[in-house]
């Protein structure tokens, strides 16, 4: 069955449908998951435990592990946090995944979502390969003393959380 062609009205504007693609935001992901792993490879081959090498007066690069989450939190408990943790992120990556599918016109909160989900991704590798997670980023102010060493995961979950927020204050301010 054949079915005629509409043509459109002189001087119409075409009708441009914003694409719900993925793509983007899995290509994002990807890229900083790959950096965030280049980096630790490099680090865990490189650095001695707890070696340091002083860049600045205020940056170290520093091999340190971190069993637990941000700031060590659970870092000493006796190992399940490893699998505990593990399964926070793929629950994370799936709402994630959720999210950015059902929003996907949404530039900026599928960046953040792209951003969280690469960090999460990138130290539930190291929690299932190494039982820990690889921080070899250290700055610190003299006299004050050094911030909680991280990692490209770690900015990317602190980038995408800060333009998450960024953006549902945006959303706010139009309404």
């Amino acid at each position: 069955m054949a079915t005629k062609i509409k043509k459109a009205s002189p001087g119409a504007k075409p009708v441009y449908k914003p694409s719900a693609s993925l793509f983007p935001w899995l290509g994002l992901a990807m890229i900083v998951v790959l950096l965030d792993q280049v980096t630790k490879l490099t680090v865990e081959r490189t650095f001695a435990y707890a070696e340091t090498l002083p860049v600045t007066s205020f940056f170290n690069l520093i091999k340190v592990y971190n069993p637990g989450a941000a700031f060590s939190f659970l870092g000493d408990a006796s190992g399940w946090q490893r699998w505990f943790f593990l399964a926070i992120a793929i629950g994370a990556v799936g709402f994630c995944l959720y999210m950015m599918k059902k929003n996907a016109t949404q530039r900026l909160f599928c960046f953040a979502l792209a951003l969280i989900m690469a960090g999460a991704i990138g130290n539930g590798i190291d929690r299932v390969v190494h039982g820990h997670v690889i921080d070899f980023l250290d700055f610190y102010w003299k006299g004050i003393g050094h911030f909680p060493a991280f990692n490209i995961a770690d900015i990317g979950i602190s980038v995408g959380a800060f333009l998450f927020v960024l953006d549902e204050l945006r959303r706010v301010n139009k309404s």
